[in-house]
């Protein structure tokens, strides 16, 4: 290894690491058929960063490149289940002969459970912990290890959930996954600093979010998984992560909701407990048959190229947290500027 290479690592702390803008970078994305992944990749490639896009459903990958090949974008696809290691490192293996390289990871795939715990069966549990968490620890593996191979900086970003912060109802199983994600991405992260390797790594963390998560779950319900209440659109989490391939970030909340559940459950575990308790479980499921346990994305692929599902609620054009995550300053200034003139006013009101 040159001397240039090992003063990058030497110096390159993870927050000082230094990205490339996304019209120069390649960027892998996992579980791209749908929902979050589809949005995503489509936004990255118009931006002008060449993907490489994974799923199980090798149909909707090879529609979805088709789409973007034909409007001059650089894609290509590789189907895999990250559940499996040999398959994420075919996803590396392939980016890598096909561009070279690759400058963002995102592990992004990931399958759900609405059951409680009691009832659902330990294999359907090990399956979803295969792809929630073991797809993020081989995806993580492969590409730190490519950037430490390459000695440049790159980033690594994983999509965890508002459940990874705080543990729920009726998806009382998923729920572990995703904490585990935490868990997982916030070790890493440490050691990596300590050790000086150039590698931004980033947690995103989801509110409820207008996908077809909620179709492709695996469902013990009698009643539809759905989310209700305030539902934010996958446009908000792929401009979380487009921010995050670009600019070293810890963590990006999507949507206040996730931001306040976290900070409730920290600070007041046993009120956060007794709300959930009361008004969660209503907020899982719709007035309709659920689907059955063999149309769910557990054990196979699901349908594709849908980046919307059949929530009820409101349904947010944009997530300002996002938008004001990604310009924090600016964000103090008006938010002190908000306090003084409030407080001007409190005080002229009293005199």
């Amino acid at each position: 290894m040159d001397k240039t290479v090992l003063d990058n690592i030497r110096f390159c702390h993870v927050g000082e690491t230094k990205l490339k803008r996304l019209k120069d970078q390649v960027m892998v994305i996992t579980g791209a058929s749908s929902g979050i992944g589809l949005v995503t990749a489509r936004m990255a490639a118009e931006r002008g960063a060449k993907v490489v896009v994974a799923a199980r459903n090798e149909q909707a990958l090879k529609e979805l490149v088709n789409e973007l090949q034909g409007k001059g974008y650089s894609a290509m696809y590789v189907t895999a289940d990250v559940g499996r290691e040999e398959d994420v490192k075919k996803i590396a293996e392939m980016a890598i002969k096909k561009f070279g390289r690759f400058d963002t990871w995102v592990n992004n795939a990931g399958v759900t459970i609405f059951g409680k715990a009691m009832e659902v069966t330990i294999e359907d549990m090990k399956k979803m912990f295969d792809t929630n968490y073991w797809g993020v620890v081989y995806g993580s593996r492969v590409a730190v290890a490519h950037f430490k191979e390459r000695g440049v900086p790159g980033a690594l970003i994983n999509v965890g959930s508002l459940f990874g912060d705080r543990g729920t109802l009726i998806q009382s199983t998923y729920a572990p996954s995703k904490f585990a994600v935490h868990g997982w991405t916030e070790s890493l992260r440490m050691e990596l600093e300590r050790d000086h390797i150039p590698v931004s790594i980033t947690l995103i963390h989801p509110g409820r979010i207008d996908t077809p998560y909620n179709e492709h779950a695996r469902s013990y319900l009698d009643k539809q998984p759905v989310h209700k209440g305030m539902i934010y659109p996958p446009e908000a989490v792929a401009e979380a992560v487009l921010f995050a391939a670009e600019h070293p970030k810890r963590d990006i909340y999507i949507g206040s909701q996730a931001r306040a559940l976290k900070f409730m459950g920290t600070n007041f575990p046993r009120i956060t407990d007794k709300l959930m308790e009361r008004y969660f479980p209503e907020t899982q499921y719709a007035r309709r048959p659920s689907n059955l346990p063999e149309e769910s994305n557990l054990y196979k692929a699901g349908y594709g190229l849908h980046t919307r599902g059949t929530n009820i609620g409101w349904k947010r054009n944009t997530s300002i947290y996002v938008k004001a995550s990604k310009h924090p300053a600016i964000t103090t200034i008006l938010l002190v500027g908000l306090f003084t003139l409030t407080w001007a006013a409190v005080k002229k009101k009293k005199s």
